[in-house]
């Protein structure tokens, strides 16, 4: 068992990410350490430096529950490809325990990325096979095994408060502003003077970040059906989000279209321009394990992510950025931002 670093890592700090040799030897039959497993998806990033993006000391599962783990962090914007899991299109955020990492300088790569420790004891064969179920041919990944690899996390418990501080993962400034923001949309859910609250809110939204209220719910009846669209967009393609009002006419009273929950953590992006990453067309359920076939078309949109700050105190200041999925209906085709277009045009030297 390789030694992972004694100390933890922080959000900026550079590791080199270990050999393929050396990560096998950490992992047991299953593909895991500590019972999260190591991806085959994982593999083109071994001898390769990156940053620490944030330290994974919390996350959350598929029911919005906070989760804590054990020596894990996120590196910059490495995210499962989906190759070895069925062609999945989640584009999670992976998980790197950190002995599969080492401490470094800097960026520069090291001219020897030769194994500490050339002793496997885990093929990169039996790597592949981890990935599905004996019983019912399920899909196994470190999504769903997070509860395997991680312990209950109780929103009320301080210390993790600290740590998203002291990690660098949460900035003075948030620490203090989100808590208190997600504390008044409860109230004005709540309490009998909820809609004025609510109203300040849309008035001032300046105040909070230009934020409309993000509790609110769809105006479509549930029972009734929800408008489609299809705008057949493509990754590349650049799109407007159309603002919390409208997109509030597309969706029923449990805030969903033709079965897609918008949740409130969509909100903040309304009226933003973005990029299209990539379709939707299939992802896999983290609490079977089974593939979902996407019936209606959605995509993810570059850079757009959970900033875990509304939709559960459970889960307040999660470093999982999970992509968020769109349906076509709540977005519009719009030129790129003036400055993507300068820039494009600085580099074909027009």
């Amino acid at each position: 068992m390789l030694d992972s670093r004694s100390a933890p890592f922080e959000a900026g700090d550079w590791v080199e990410v270990r050999s393929k040799e050396e990560i096998l030897s950490t992992l047991d039959e299953r593909g895991c350490l500590d019972g999260m497993p190591f991806m085959p998806e994982m593999l083109k990033y071994c001898g390769k430096r990156f940053q620490v993006s944030k330290r994974a000391h919390k996350t959350c599962d598929y029911k919005a529950r906070g989760r804590r783990l054990k020596d894990c962090i996120h590196l910059e914007n490495l995210r499962c490809d989906g190759s070895a899991h069925g062609g999945c299109d989640a584009a999670c955020l992976t998980f790197w325990k950190t002995a599969w990492v080492k401490s470094v300088e800097g960026p520069v790569e090291a001219s020897d990325n030769g194994s500490e420790n050339p002793n496997s004891g885990l093929s990169e064969e039996e790597l592949h096979a981890t990935t599905r179920t004996r019983d019912d041919d399920a899909y196994v990944c470190q999504a769903t095994e997070l509860p395997n690899a991680s312990q209950p996390l109780k929103w009320w418990e301080p210390s993790q408060y600290v740590e998203d501080y002291r990690s660098g993962n949460v900035g003075p400034w948030r620490l203090i502003r989100d808590p208190l923001y997600f504390l008044y949309c409860k109230l004005a859910r709540k309490c009998f003077i909820g809609p004025i609250l609510q109203g300040i809110n849309n008035r001032f939204s300046f105040l909070f970040g230009g934020i409309p209220y993000p509790m609110a719910r769809g105006n479509i009846p549930e029972g009734e059906p929800t408008p489609p669209a299809t705008l057949n967009l493509q990754p590349g393609e650049w799109v407007r989000v159309k603002s919390f009002e409208e997109i509030r006419d597309t969706i029923n009273k449990a805030n969903k279209n033709k079965g897609l929950y918008f949740d409130k953590e969509q909100v903040p992006y309304c009226g933003g321009t973005y990029r299209v990453r990539h379709r939707v067309e299939r992802i896999i359920d983290e609490s079977t394990g089974q593939m979902i076939e996407m019936q209606k078309p959605s995509v993810i949109l570059e850079g757009v992510v959970c900033p875990s700050r509304f939709s559960s105190r459970s889960r307040l200041f999660c470093p999982r950025s999970i992509y968020s999925m769109w349906r076509e209906i709540w977005l519009e085709r719009t030129e790129p931002p003036r400055d993507v277009v300068d820039e494009a045009s600085i580099e074909k030297g027009e």
